[in-house]
């Protein structure tokens, strides 16, 4: 190592990250840190990270499925309004046969096409 009154060289430097690579491909880079200690805080710390990770990954799906299901909806309130205006249009032609037969008219809806009369 360097003494107090020396300088660092190009070739100190590359050596000291040269050491500190082999050191994190051996899984010694915070033994040599001498951070030992406080690998329980960062376990820790790593175990905090992932459950946020995962967590942000279990709300972005289920804001994907309620886009989806709102989605649904919209096509079936859609879907409700047609067929509740078809059955008040049934309604309605029932309505208008029961009125024309209370007051004594023949005329009824038609049960086949009408046919078409050439000049």
């Amino acid at each position: 190592m360097m003494g107090e009154g020396q300088k660092w060289k190009i070739q100190d430097v590359g050596r000291l990250l040269k050491e500190s690579v082999k050191a994190i491909l051996h899984g010694q880079f915070l033994l040599r840190l001498n951070i030992g200690r406080y690998f329980i805080h960062i376990v820790y710390t790593f175990f905090l990270f992932g459950m946020l990770i995962w967590f942000s990954l279990v709300v972005d799906s289920t804001l994907a499925k309620v886009e989806k299901n709102q989605a649904a909806i919209k096509e079936l309130e859609i879907e409700h309004a047609n067929l509740e205006f078809e059955l008040r249009t049934l309604n309605r032609r029932a309505a208008l046969e029961e009125l024309l037969k209370a007051s004594g008219s023949k005329v009824t809806e038609p049960e086949k096409p009408a046919t078409v009369l050439k000049k």
